[in-house]
Formats: C-alpha cells, structure tokens, sequence
C-alpha cells in the first residue's frame, strides 16, 4: 500500500510564510528574500512527508496567496484590468501581478481593484474567484509548477507528485463575466492548455499528478457531466504516460460515483471520513486495475484518528481489491489543519492526548499500514487513548445538557414582526437615511499587539493594560464622532480573536499556542478547540460596551460572535452532532445578549459570517442543517425587547439560494459584503424582496486600496436602485481590524461622505 498525501499547510509551523508576505507587501524585505523563504519552508515541509513515510509526497501545493489564483496565472487567465501591472510599470514581476489580482493595486498611478474571493466550498478558507470572458483564451503562463517539480525532486531525491486543479473543477469555481455564454463551454479551448502543461511535466520526469476535483462531490448538470467525459479522455489519449490521481474531497460523491469511476484514469480520491458509507458502492463497481486512494485520516479537524473505525474501512478495501490496488491517505490536503502539536506546551495533557495536527497526521498514515502490517501495539496504545478521552470527566456537564434540552420553540421568537420592531426602533434612535457604521473592529496595532503579549507575560498588570486600551477606545469613539459616523463600535481592542476571545470565557474550551490555519492569504487564524460542553461563566463584553457606551450619546453596538460561527470557526468535538453543540453556543451567546441590554446596550451586533459556510454540499442535505442553524442563531437573539435591535453579519458568500432562512434568521439589519462584486450578491435580497434592513459594503477591506467617494456613491446608487432606501445601511464589507489607520480613516470619511450624497439624492416626503 502506498501513503499518499493530499497537500501540505503552506504557512509554516510559526507562521513564516505570513510574516515573510506581510513585510514585503510592507517593503521591509525584498522579493529575493520572500522566495528565500518559500523555498526553505517547501523543503522543509517535503522533508518532513519524506521522513514520515509518504510515498507520494505533494509538490505545487505551496503558494504564496491562493492555490486557484495560481492555477489561474498557470493558466493564463488573466483579467485585462491587471495588464499594467507587467507592462506598464518596471521592476514588477508574476509575483507582484498575482498579489495585484488577489489585493488590489493602487500605486504608481494605477488604481485597479482586487478580484472577487469566496469560500472553498464548506471550509474558513478563501480562494480568489477566476474571472471568464466569453472570448476567454488560454496559455501556459505561469512556470511554477515546474519550478516546484524540480525543487521538489533535487531535495526528495525521487519524483514528486504534482498537485493541480483538474480542468472542470476550475471552470466551475470561476465566475461569467458577462452574458451569453456558460463557462463550462470554454472546456475545448482549455484542455489544450492542460494537455501541454502534463506533457510537460511528463518530460520533465513526473509520473503520478494529482488533479483535484471536488466539484465531484456536487450536484452537477448534465453539461459538468459530460465535460468531465471530455475532459479525462482527452487527457487520457494525450498524455497516457502520465499517471492521473483523481481527488475528491469535503463530500461523497453519490449519483456520480459510476461517473468518477468510469473516468480514465489511474486511482480515484474517496473522503471517507465525511462519507464512509461511499466505499461500499466503490468497491462495488471499482474497474479492473484502479487504485482507490482511502481518505482515513482527518484533514480537517484535529482530533486522533479512531484506528479500529479506519481499520474496518481499510479491511474491507483489502478483502475486495487487494493492498496492491490501496493508497491510504488524509480525507483531504492537510492545509486545514495546524502543522505540528509537538509545539503545543501548554495544553492540558489529557486533552493533548487526544490531538493530532498536520505533522502526527502523517504519522497516523504510516501508523496505519504499520498496523495491518501486523503492528498491534500500536492498535492497542490508540484504543486506550480513545477509550480515555470517551470516559473523560472534562466532556459532559449535565447541568449544560438539562438546560439545552428545555430549549421551546418560543425562545427562537422575538415578540413582534419586523415592521412592528422597525417603527419601535425608528422611534428609539432617530436615524437618518443611509445610517452609517462599521462592522466592529477597528486595526489592531503593532502596539496593541505588544501590550497584549506583555501583559500575558505579566509585565503588564491587568490594570495597566486596561487603562491603555481605554485610552485606544476613547481615541476611536472620538475619531467614529468626528467621521461623522452614526452608529459606533467600540474597537474590540481587547480582543485577539473574534471567535477565540469568546472560547477564552466559555467553558468547554482549550486554546493552543501554534494552532494556525490559513484563511485567505497571509490571514492566519487559531482555531479553539471545543472539546465538551460549553456554558457562560459571567458577562464576556459588557464591561467594554458599557465602558464605550458612556464615552458617547451616539448608539454603541454590542459586539458579539453568533454561534454558528463559533461552532464553524473552532475545531469541534466529533462525539456528538454538531447541532446539539451550536444550540450550547448559543444558549450562552443568549445570556450575554440579555446582559447587554440590562446595561443600557440597546443595539446588539451576533455576527454570523460562517452560516453560508457550513452549509452542507449536497442540496438534499442543506434544509436540515438550516433549520437548526437559523434556530441556534434566533435562541440567541430571540430574548430582547423589540425597541432593541438586532444586527447581523455575514460575508463572502453567495446567498441566492439560501436567501430565504437568511429572512427567516430575522435579524433587524444584516450587512453583508458586495463592494468586490460590484453589488452582485444584492441582487438575490432584491428579487426575494429581503423585508428587513441591509447594509450592502461599499468599502473591500480586504484590500489596502482606498476607495473613492465617487465610488461607493455608484455602489449605493446600485444598491438604493435595488432595494428600499429607508432599508439600506452603509458600512464597510467586514471589520477593520487587519487594516492600518491612514487608510482606515480615509476610507471611512470617504463613505460618510458618499451616504451624505446618497441622502440628498432622496426626495423628501
């Protein structure tokens, strides 16, 4: 059997690749030194694969933003806006074009806005969106792929496997740019390009590539069938000395099971951790000669794997095809999950005991076949480690469970219709139209970084550090009123995280120390880990609201984390479904609500950006998931007075399909991002007629670029076009918080002044 590996995590053990991207986007380093660095953390990283055991060990799996975005630049696609970055300006190179793609670039006269960035498919992490044009063509542009071979090869000593996009799967996540065409039509002019670019590696040495494709695990048309039929033996007559790993991951694949088996190729990709079930019809109908790949091992939580579950998958693969016909692997690229848990000092031991990261991941791949191999101490060391945690005292809390049982369908009710609430709360804040506020955060210094740190280490006390971040928070209260701003947030200065500052303060959570997972970019997050029942022990931010709401008579926005982020946003306990653990989260986010608005807090934020990115891959499973998740997030918003009004928020995500139990999470105002695609995610609030208030972005703080006033004013104007302007807020796409303040500052000002116009474009009554 072999060990292959999906994909390694890109950023480093101690986040090297983010510090190295960040100053040089700064100019603190120069692009020599950036690739330094990339270079040394991809040997490390297939060095590593290599000494644990992995026979076919990934290269092209590194990347310095965003693994689509690359295979766009392999590609060639590449939107004529970006033109100028190459030929118009010396010195810049593929690197600085592909960080203008996924940035924005607004320097050396040039101001040209970023592309459009969403989730990859159920998981936090964000891929930038290709962008198609009917009359799309397409060449080899990008020679990274054969950069990363040959790097991969001198330092392995043997030939790697190629990672890369398979053809359909990267015209589907890709988007139409203008009408009258489908993108899925563009397959004849782009398999051309494919085919060169594998014979290409066929001549440099390769001999397994893996082509990655998840959309597999989607409903997919009758046209995405039939392009996959073209598309592999097209490749399978052009290129039969390569041998091509057919990967899917994050579902099963179902109805199309017959279709990824009747593709040429040489092995198929099963997650079997998210559907086990799929290997029997597998093996069912498996042809003569094809490898299976078994997904086994958990790439995307960190919890140990149960040896004996895998072994029951694996035996029954064994009896059927043989070891020969075998790859163990992980369900999916381990760029999930953090690198390595031997850097985790300070966890609880016992709870340690129960993990596994990237690095142990691969350990568990060798550990497996070392077992069927006839290894049985190490069956019997996991059995007795999962036997411990199963047994652990620390997981169940039964005043927790009595109290999420007695949850009634009246406490996920607030006591008016919206239209009632609105008139209510119209009356309480006196706002004009096009009110304006921001998300929540505002940037977190390299200062407030440090006071941070120092007074962890204690040489800062509690109330030194304190005074400093009031003094950061009244400086940001006067700055909002001095904007012009209208609703005001208090900063969250205190807060490393928007989900990890409310684990810190719940119960049923532990933290790690290097547990960093990509976001988007150079954005890293930690993950907490929930590893039981979670209860609220005492208020987590009414201090600092009601600290913030005294600074200021203007409205001060109670700033929390809805549960279904929480729960999507924290690596979560495996033992029990995921529902029972929102409606704990919840349950808690509710009493911190009602404890808001006893001190005075009477409009309160419950931002829900990962609803849309928990839901389920397959249509026939989504209604479930939403039931339960519009419910957790209404438990948590359901107790207050209806004067006191609700705001969520959520981001990056498409809403067309789900529009409806976004309504029904009947929040008072939602906003959302739609500045990257130009007001495009509006339009599915619009045709739905979204009764409550909406505040569509008209600021990519996802971008260092500033934009205009005439800018946002077209935004708005689309945005008031579309829906009614006493509905509409104005606001930036998400928080400010990995922005730095000049740009910040500008940006805001710019917006107030663009809600200012829209005002006066209003008829009065």
């Amino acid at each position: 059997m072999l060990l292959n590996n999906l994909g390694y995590p890109r950023i480093g053990a101690r986040r090297e690749l983010k510090k190295a991207c960040e100053q040089y986007w700064a100019g603190e380093i120069n692009r020599d030194q950036l690739y330094d660095t990339a270079r040394e953390l991809s040997r490390r990283h297939w060095q590593i694969q290599a000494d644990s055991g992995i026979d076919l060990v990934p290269c092209n799996d590194f990347s310095f933003y965003d693994h689509v975005l690359d295979m766009s630049l392999t590609l060639g696609v590449i939107p004529e806006r970006y033109t100028p970055v190459l030929t118009n300006v010396k010195g810049n190179t593929e690197l600085d074009l592909c960080f203008a793609m996924a940035r924005g670039y607004q320097k050396d006269g040039f101001d040209i806005t970023a592309m459009e960035m969403t989730k990859w498919f159920d998981t936090n992490y964000h891929y930038i969106v290709p962008e198609f044009q009917a009359e799309q063509t397409f060449q080899l542009f990008s020679q990274r792929v054969f950069e990363a071979f040959n790097g991969a090869r001198e330092t392995l000593g043997r030939v790697p496997k190629p990672v890369l996009i398979g053809p359909v799967s990267f015209l589907l996540l890709g988007k139409e740019k203008g009408a009258g065409f489908d993108r899925i039509d563009l397959l004849p002019r782009l398999l051309p390009v494919y085919i060169s670019l594998l014979s290409r590696l066929a001549d440099y040495g390769a001999d397994w590539v893996q082509l990655d494709e998840p959309m597999l695990g989607l409903d997919l048309r009758e046209q995405d069938k039939k392009a996959f039929v073209s598309a592999y033996q097209a490749i399978k007559r052009a290129c039969p000395q390569i041998r091509i790993l057919l990967t899917t991951y994050f579902e099963g694949l179902e109805e199309n099971m017959p279709l990824a088996l009747s593709l040429p190729v040489c092995a198929l990709h099963l997650d079997l951790v998210r559907a086990p079930q799929q290997l029997e019809a597998a093996l069912a109908a498996i042809p003569e000669e094809r490898i299976l790949s078994l997904g086994l091992i958990d790439g995307r939580n960190i919890w140990k794997n149960d040896y004996e579950q895998s072994l029951q998958l694996l035996q029954t693969a064994l009896e059927h095809i043989g070891a020969d016909r075998i790859m163990i692997a992980p369900s999916c690229s381990l760029l999930h999950s953090p690198v390595d848990l031997s850097l985790e000092t300070r966890l609880p031991e016992e709870i340690k005991d129960w993990m596994a990261f990237a690095q142990q991941k691969l350990q568990e791949l060798k550990a497996l076949k070392d077992i069927v191999n006839g290894d049985t101490a190490l069956l019997e060391a996991r059995c007795q480690s999962i036997a411990r945690r199963r047994a652990s005292p620390l997981i169940h809390k039964e005043a927790v469970q009595q109290k999420t049982a007695a949850i009634t369908d009246a406490d996920a009710r607030r006591q008016q219709a919206f239209p009632g609430r609105q008139v209510l709360q119209q009356q309480a804040f006196g706002l004009p139209l096009f009110p304006t506020t921001t998300i929540g955060s505002f940037p977190q210094t390299a200062a407030i970084r440090q006071w941070r740190q120092q007074w962890k280490k204690g040489q800062l006390s509690t109330a030194q550090y304190e005074a400093l971040l009031q003094e950061e928070t009244e400086r940001t209260v006067r700055l909002q009123e001095d904007i012009g701003l209208d609703v005001l947030v208090h900063g969250e200065f205190e807060r490393n995280d928007m989900v990890e500052y409310f684990g810190e303060q719940l119960e049923g959570f532990t933290f790690t120390q290097n547990g960093w997972v990509q976001s988007y970019g150079s954005r890293c997050v930690k993950p907490p880990v929930i590893y039981g029942d979670i209860n609220r022990p005492g208020d987590m931010t009414v201090a600092w609201s009601r600290y913030a709401q005294s600074l200021t008579d203007k409205p001060m926005k109670g700033m929390l984390t809805g549960p279904v982020t929480i729960l999507q946003w924290s690596f979560v306990r495996d033992d029990q479904p995921r529902e029972a653990t929102a409606n704990q989260i919840a349950l808690a986010i509710r009493e911190e609500v009602l404890a808001l608005e006893t001190a005075g807090i009477r409009m309160i934020q419950i931002d829900e950006p990962a609803i849309r990115e928990g839901l389920p891959l397959r249509r026939h499973k989504q209604d479930h998931y939403l039931q339960w998740a519009v419910k957790a997030f209404r438990i948590a918003a359901g107790g207050v007075q209806d004067s006191t009004q609700i705001h969520t928020h959520m981001c990056y995500s498409e809403f067309n399909d789900i529009i409806a139990h976004i309504a029904a999470m009947d929040a008072d105002v939602i906003t959302i991002e739609t500045s990257r695609s130009q007001m495009e995610l509006l339009e599915a609030f619009a045709t739905f007629r979204y009764p409550n208030e909406i505040g569509p972005g008209v600021y990519d703080i996802h971008s260092p670029r500033v934009p205009s006033i005439a800018e946002m004013s077209e935004l708005l104007q689309k945005a008031a076009a579309l829906l009614p302007a006493k509905n509409l807020w104005v606001n930036p796409d998400c928080g400010l918080k990995t922005r730095n303040w000049p740009e910040t500052e500008t940006a805001l000002r710019h917006m107030v002044a663009a809600a200012t116009k829209a005002r006066e474009m209003v008829p009065t009554a």
